[in-house]
């Protein structure tokens, strides 16, 4: 007797192997770049922001002696930033510490300036440490030769009795 061996025949393309019950169509096997435009194609990127101008040395002057002027910066951290007499000035004012306010940061309401010539800046600015009253802030920047702006004078109103 002698055994003859048949080969199983291949299932068709068609059929699914036993056991799998999902209903999806088969992973793309197709490496092709897709067609049409490359707009259409490429992931929206985020649009990007313009640079922004730096800001004004107004409202850099204002910010730092704010910090200062309210006991989140200790004097010496704008040193270099203030000239002459202002600094002395600036070091008894921060001993009160006028503009600060117990568990709030006091805010810029408005900055303004006038510019008596050029290269110097006469500022004022209204801060608002909490509640229906604002605080005056006026000090003046000066322009050196070294294209460095420096605070030569600082004031603070205090507020009417």
């Amino acid at each position: 007797m002698t055994k003859v061996m048949t080969r199983p025949r291949p299932r068709p393309a068609t059929t699914r192997p036993p056991g799998r019950t999902d209903t999806r169509p088969p992973a793309r096997t197709d490496t092709r770049r897709p067609s049409g435009p490359p707009a259409a194609r490429t992931p929206a990127r985020p649009l990007r922001t313009p640079p922004q101008p730096p800001p004004h040395p107004t409202e850099l002057f204002t910010e730092r002696l704010l910090l200062v002027l309210s006991g989140q910066k200790p004097v010496h951290w704008a040193a270099r930033h203030i000239a002459h007499t202002a600094f002395d000035d600036l070091t008894r004012l921060a001993e009160s510490a006028p503009l600060a306010v117990h568990g709030r940061r006091p805010t810029v309401h408005r900055i303004g300036h006038y510019e008596p010539r050029s290269g110097v800046f006469e500022v004022f600015a209204r801060i608002c440490t909490g509640g229906p009253s604002l605080r005056a802030l006026a000090f003046r920047l000066h322009l050196g030769e070294d294209a460095r702006w420096r605070c030569t004078a600082v004031e603070v109103g205090t507020p009417a009795p």
